[in-house]
This record gives structure tokens, sequence and C-alpha cells, in this order.
């Protein structure tokens, strides 16, 4: 292989990465600074606060799951660099919007916008990659994207804790105004970046590309599709439910103390980029995929269970449960990876793109189910039966689908 095309991997690796790192930053600074942001255009109502608060994070989810099916179409259209590109060039523009938004329907459409750019890293970024790197070795690449990438959020917690001021802007319109920067920064270094050999190939072949309801015209087809989605669902009962609204457990908990929500994702977001750092090189050890997810599935039984059932927490536990349940869903590396791997090259972008953002958006159905029977069954019962049903699911899936591991991907979808 030359020199040369190692030095293009690298480097797309690289910017992959940092465009990752930025999704994820954008991704939780709105769940750090929303409530001060409305705070910041006027609103004064603590309980319509938490209301908007809500609301903005459902149009923000509603745009990642309209945006994975656009990107995701397109990627395997017009090809996974060129989405690489646009995607980050919305989200970077709209971040910085977002720090000029005077009122509540504003905010919403860019959320929205937000959500719709969001959506293109990283199923962009892990087919590339997959595509691009050898089948022993492509789990690498994935790994190293993904753990840089969960590290955005702990640098949007740590660059807003520092309070920035700007000619006269609030910090929280500084901290969207860096994130915005930092992606446009990003598109510089694309320019650098190759297209997929692979995607290369079939681009000049008479075959459909990027045909979303392909995935529904046989049974097995659709089978593995819906099993990719499932499998990644427990993730966001941990990251959507449990840490995003870890102030309301604690209290219920009878924690020791206060609990500042922007730590405990910075804690869950380092468990999260460590798991899936371990979680990428016990899969290179041992050659699979499933095995690993399986035994990750039973880890973040036990400490959803823990977190859930243990009250009277001091605040150092609770915090170190935080980095635990991150820990335990750090099977996303390779829950994207057997996505990528599941199917064929003309549709490949579509499935890498939809099945990580449609678990991201199983966050609506997720609060609104918890919302909706919390007053029945009370807050713990509520996120018990709610993770008690994505984990079962998940498991079924992951029993279903076969092994990717090493998986000559170099195959269409007829």
């Amino acid at each position: 292989m030359p020199k040369s095309f190692d030095k293009k991997l690298g480097l797309t690796i690289l910017v992959a990465s940092l465009g990752y790192f930025v999704d994820i930053y954008d991704l939780q600074l709105f769940n750090i600074v929303s409530k001060e942001s409305l705070r910041g255009i006027g609103i004064t109502d603590e309980n319509l606060i938490k209301t908007l608060d809500y609301s903005l994070f459902l149009w923000q989810m509603s745009g990642i799951i309209l945006g994975g099916l656009i990107w995701g179409i397109l990627g395997d259209k017009r090809g996974r660099k060129k989405i690489l590109f646009g995607s980050i060039l919305i989200y970077s523009l709209a971040n910085i919007a977002n720090a000029f938004v005077t009122n509540v329907e504003a905010y919403s459409i860019i959320r929205f916008i937000t959500g719709i750019g969001l959506a293109g890293e990283l199923g962009a970024a892990v087919t590339l990659i997959n595509e691009s790197m050898s089948k022993e070795k492509r789990g690498i690449g994935t790994m190293i994207i993904v753990t840089m990438g969960a590290l955005g959020a702990v640098a949007a917690v740590g660059i807003h804790k520092i309070h920035f001021t700007m000619l006269g802007l609030e910090s929280w319109q500084v901290s969207y105004i860096i994130g915005g920067c930092l992606g446009l920064l990003l598109l510089f270094m694309r320019f650098q970046t190759f297209e997929s050999e692979m995607f290369d190939k079939v681009e000049k072949q008479n075959v459909q590309r990027g045909n979303f309801f392909m995935l529904f015209k046989t049974k097995d087809r659709v089978l593995r599709y819906l099993s990719c989605i499932a499998i990644g669902l427990p993730v966001w009962f941990c990251v959507g439910l449990l840490i995003k609204f870890s102030e309301k457990f604690a209290t219920v908990l009878e924690v020791d103390g206060t609990i500042d929500p922007t730590t405990c994702i910075i804690f869950c977001y380092l468990g999260l980029s460590g798991g899936d750092l371990i979680s990428g090189f016990i899969s290179q050890f041992m050659k699979s995929r499933k095995k690993i997810i399986f035994f990750y599935l039973g880890t973040t039984v036990i400490i959803s269970l823990y977190f859930l059932l243990v009250h009277h927490h001091s605040v150092s536990t609770f915090y170190a449960l935080a980095a635990l349940l991150g820990a335990t869903t750090g099977y996303w590396v390779l829950f994207v990876s057997n996505a990528a791997e599941q199917f064929g090259t003309n549709i490949r972008s579509t499935v890498a793109s939809t099945v990580p953002n449609f678990v991201r958006g199983s966050t609506v159905p997720i609060v609104l189910t918890f919302k909706y029977i919390e007053p029945t069954f009370g807050v713990i019962n509520s996120a018990l039966l709610i993770g008690g049903v994505t984990i079962s699911i998940a498991v079924i899936a992951l029993a279903y689908l076969p092994e990717t591991f090493g998986k000559n991907l170099n195959f269409i979808e007829e």
C-alpha cells in the first residue's frame, strides 16, 4: 500500500474523528446550556423553562431522525466524502445562528435544522472508513472515531464552564459560536480526504443506490435492519433518559447532596469514551462483535438496576454510577460498525446513517413514554419498565443478527 494512501487514510480518520467530536459537542452542548439560554432570551418562569427545554430537545431529536434518512440516502447516491462536508457545514452554521436567537420559535427551528446537520456525520464517517480499511483492521478506525467523538461532550462542558464573554454576548452564546467555528475549521481539512473506492466502483455500475425501501423488500433484510436499530436502544435509554434527567432521579433516590446534570454528562461521556475504546480492542482481540455486545448489555442491566434501586447514594457515588452507565453502553462503536457491515455498498450509507440516528431519535418515544406512564407507575418503576423493554428487545435482536467481524464488504444488495 503506497505511503501516500496511508497518510490520506490517517488524515481521513483524524478528520472523521474530529467531525464526530464536534457533533457530540453540539449534541450535548444543548443539554448543558438550554435552560440558561432560555433565561437569556427572556423566559423567567422556571416551570415554563422546564417545558420548553423538553420541547426544544424533541425538536432537535426529530431533526436527527429526518437528517439520518436524508444524509444516508445522499451518501449512497452522491458519495461519502460529500456528506461529511455537507453535514458539518449545516450544523456549524446552525450552531452559530443558535447564538443569536431571540425567541422560542426561532430556537425550535434552529434546533431542528441543527439536528438534521448532526445526523450526517457518524454514518458517513463509519461507512467511509469501513470501506477504506482492511476487513481485519477496520474496527480500529471506527474505534478511534467513536472514542474521540465521545470526548466532545466533555469538551462542551469544559468550554462552557470557563464562562467566556465576547462583544457583550452571554456565555451560552459564546459556547454555541465556538462549536460552530470548530466545525468550520474542519472544512479546510476535509479537502484532503478521499472517497471510498468501493463507492466509486458501484457508482459506475447500473445498480440502485440509496433506495431506502430496498431495506423492506425481503423478510431477512428488514429483520436485519430493525435488529441493527434495536441493539442500540439501551444506549439512549441510559444517555437520553437516566443521564438527561439525572436531577429528577437524584431527587427521587434521595441522593445525599445536590447533583449537577452537566457533571453527570461529563462522567457519562468519559465512561462512554473509555467503554468504546475497551470494547473496540476486545472485539479486535476476540474477532467478534456479537460476543462483546452481549457482555456489555449484561453489564448495562446490572448498573442500571443498581442506579435505580439503591437509595441514599452519596454525590460521588452517583457520579461514579453515571460514568459506569456510560462505560456499559460503550458498545456504541461495535453497534455502528455492525450496522455498516450488515449491508451492501449500494445501501450501506443509508443504513449506517439511519440506524444510529434512529436510535438517537428513539429518545423521543422513550421520553414520551416515560412522561406518559410516570404518573401511574412512578419515576423509578417507569424507568425500570422502559429499561427492561429496551434491553430485552436488544438481546433478542442481537441473537438474530449474523456475526460481521472480518466480513468482506465488497458486495451489493440486489
